[in-house]
């Protein structure tokens, strides 16, 4: 067992005694058909990985003024409308505690997907080794970030790339409720390859987390062999309501 799900120090007099719910719920998990979920489609879904109170508690940060080191607002840089904040470091716990789990899971799938690709790059097993490779490379600012959309905002198709070093798998988990808290605002995936393009609506519930590929991927050649294929992912536009998800990116930013 990671050490941070031994650890488990978020502060559980404001978390309900919920505190190590959602990184005790990682074991849960059918990691092998996530694996295969992330090589067929690019993404896969780890339900419920938040309880609708750390959903809230992690919605609530937002408005503040400390703990982030940016806000942008998407429609000045043609990324879409809406906007976002980048955490500062140190990151709230709980975030902080399930970056470092789901790295840990996820390393291991990166490193195969790498080897398929005949990429030479490895990924270490934690977290903290990762993040001072970045640091080492100029990428020192934070990544982890929570985004608003109101009626009408949408996010563009893009990759979280950020610099020279880039962990290939990314998370995402929704803190609102579809149907009460808004309407619209689906997670979109797109892959393109020399076979074409194909587009993925992924559906979320509230705490659901969607884990997906940054960039590329591998999948099946038309012979033997591996081709790449690579992805983007966006939301669509909200028709009603208020949306709030919370990204963990894993390599930091220049």
């Amino acid at each position: 067992m990671s050490p941070f799900l031994i650890a488990c120090k978020y502060d559980s007099r404001r978390s309900g005694g919920e505190a190590c719910t959602a990184l005790s719920q990682l074991d849960s998990f059918d990691w092998g058909a996530i694996e295969q979920s992330l090589g067929e489609h690019g993404n896969a879904v780890l339900p419920r990985l938040l309880s609708v109170n750390q959903c809230k508690e992690v919605s609530a940060l937002y408005p503040r003024e400390e703990g982030f080191r940016s806000r942008i607002v998407m429609a000045r840089h043609g990324f879409g409308r809406g906007e976002y904040k980048y955490f500062a470091y140190p990151l709230p716990p709980l975030l902080d505690q399930l970056r470092h789990a789901l790295y840990l899971r996820l390393a291991p799938i990166a490193n195969r997907w790498n080897r398929q690709l005949g990429v030479g790059i490895r990924y270490p097993d934690e977290l903290d080794s990762f993040l001072e490779r970045c640091h080492e490379a100029g990428q020192v600012r934070p990544t982890p970030l929570i985004l608003q959309y109101g009626p009408g905002d949408y996010n563009c198709l893009h990759q979280d790339l950020y610099g020279e070093h880039v962990f290939p798998l990314q998370v995402a988990v929704l803190l609102s409720e579809p149907g009460r808290d808004f309407t619209g605002g689906e997670f979109v995936m797109t892959e393109s390859s020399a076979r074409g393009q194909r587009a993925d609506v992924v559906a979320l519930q509230q705490g659901d987390a969607v884990a997906f590929t940054v960039n590329q991927r591998p999948a099946a050649g038309k012979r033997a062999g591996t081709r790449k294929v690579a992805m983007r992912h966006g939301v669509s536009r909200l028709r009603s309501g208020k949306r709030y998800t919370v990204g963990l990116i894993f390599h930091d930013a220049r």
